[in-house]
């Protein structure tokens, strides 16, 4: 069998912890931010996790990590 690519997207966008779950970067926070209050800022600064079928398809994108 042939090596499986990663899809490069993906692998820029989310990191598998070691207890596999997928971590993510939340939306939102790139532009138009004075028309955001400080504390929303504050939270979308935080990490975020994959859900379910959602980590199940990124888990196929990301083979070897």
């Amino acid at each position: 069998m042939p090596k499986i690519k990663t899809n490069r997207g993906a692998a820029k966008r989310f990191r598998i912890t070691a207890t596999g779950k997928i971590k993510r970067k939340k939306a939102f926070l790139r532009h138009i931010l004075t028309s955001k209050s400080s504390g929303n800022k504050r939270v979308l600064r935080k990490a975020a996790y994959v859900e379910g079928a959602n980590a199940r398809q990124i888990k196929r994108l990301l083979p070897y990590s």
